[in-house]
């Protein structure tokens, strides 16, 4: 199923495992300009590099689907509040993005073409097919253009008050031999608006998961954590219901 907002890969199941990628697309429509180089739409502020791919490879096992934002997060950044101005990014890492300097009526416009409908219409999946755990998968750069701290994390394990998954998660990643961040490189009690919205608020398992963009930057890196994403979010899904 493809929307503007958002994009399903796969059947969502009864007890089975979502993965939501907030920032999987670089795609901005053709009416929208954003004011800014094209190139910069292949970089980390466009999107979550890597993610969308192997979320979709994930779908392809029994009982997990993906549910995807179909724009960038410069169009419309999904994993923020709707009352922020960050939501229609008027400048990130150090770029400015002119076409979103908008005024109300184009800042609300933004907001129910894209951001309404994606939450919408995930808040409705969610319902129709509550899953046993669902996977909020994103990626980070290794290094901001804004900072000149390097990210030594392989991968980062977020949540806000629920950890139910995460402590599962943080032992099982470690013991494939990965650099894990707890709440790095970042914290997910400051940064976790769409699981806050979807799966905290109603007491749902859910797994934030940040993986460096280096680490997923090829088709089968992409599959190689693909398959160990599935593997564990399996395991931790399991542990959840004993």
């Amino acid at each position: 199923m493809e929307h503007e907002a958002f994009r399903i890969v796969g059947t969502p199941r009864f007890g089975g495992i979502l993965v939501v990628s907030d920032h999987a697309s670089n795609r901005v429509p053709d009416d929208i300009d954003l004011g800014i180089a094209p190139s910069l739409l292949e970089q980390h502020v466009a999107i979550d590099i890597g993610v969308g791919a192997i979320g979709e490879i994930m779908a392809g096992n029994p009982g997990i689907s993906a549910f995807q934002g179909n724009v960038s997060r410069l169009v419309c950044d999904f994993n923020r509040d709707e009352h922020l101005p960050s939501v229609v990014p008027i400048a990130s890492d150090g770029h400015a993005i002119p076409g979103n300097a908008l005024d109300h009526a184009g800042h609300e416009a933004r907001l129910a073409r894209f951001f309404r409908p994606y939450h919408a219409a995930l808040a409705a999946t969610i319902e129709a097919a509550p899953p046993a755990l669902i996977l909020s998968l994103h990626s980070f750069t290794p290094q901001l253009a804004s900072s000149d701290e390097p990210r030594p994390w392989h991968v980062g394990i977020l949540y806000n008050e629920d950890d139910r998954a995460a402590r599962r998660a943080i032992p099982l990643l470690e013991a494939e031999g990965l650099n894990v961040g707890d709440q790095q490189p970042y914290s997910g009690r400051l940064l976790n608006a769409t699981m806050n919205r979807h799966a905290e608020a109603d007491g749902r398992p859910y797994l934030g998961i940040e993986i460096r963009q280096d680490l997923i930057a090829d088709p089968s890196a992409q599959r190689a954590w693909a398959d160990r994403l599935v593997r564990i979010a399996n395991l931790i899904a399991i542990a959840l219901e004993g």
